[in-house]
């Protein structure tokens, strides 16, 4: 749900139909946060003492495996190298057990899977589902809503 990177780090649950934004934790290893989480930590989010003081940073939100996202904002690099468009529907998982490894990945409808720690800081989420099979994407009205509302 949240990388072993971020224990140390405030967190909570993703809700559904919220936005999230990639971002770099004072660990070094990219996670999710809330706009109103930087906005809230804007005046210390990258002075020194946020390194020495976790909870100077804004809350990581933890996506459970099966959820159901849309990724905006996807990156050209990423685009050419795995066929994708600049926003895809995703599906949230989890590529490992293994203890001090990273994670937290997505996997496209392609059928391509990323870790988390590929995307731009900076990237945008949409949770649209905190609960669905991995199988069964969302419907295609609710994403192309979730586009338009953007």
């Amino acid at each position: 749900m949240c990388d072993y990177s971020l224990a140390a780090m405030d967190s909570r649950l993703a809700v559904e139909g919220e936005e999230l934004t990639v971002f770099r934790f004072p660990s070094g290893s990219l996670g999710l946060t809330s706009p109103a989480e930087l906005e809230r930590c804007k005046p210390e989010l990258r002075g020194w003492r946020s390194w020495f003081n976790p909870r100077q940073a804004p809350c990581a939100v933890c996506i459970p495996p099966g959820a159901r996202l849309v990724l905006l904002d996807v990156p050209k690099r990423l685009q050419q190298q795995y066929g994708l468009g600049p926003s895809e529907q995703v599906t949230f998982i989890q590529t490992s057990a293994t203890p001090g490894r990273h994670r937290d990945g997505i996997r496209f409808r392609n059928n391509q899977e990323i870790l988390l720690q590929y995307l731009a800081e900076g990237q945008r989420v949409v949770v649209l589902s905190t609960c669905g099979s991995e199988e069964e994407p969302a419907p295609r009205e609710i994403f192309e809503e979730v586009l338009s509302a953007r």
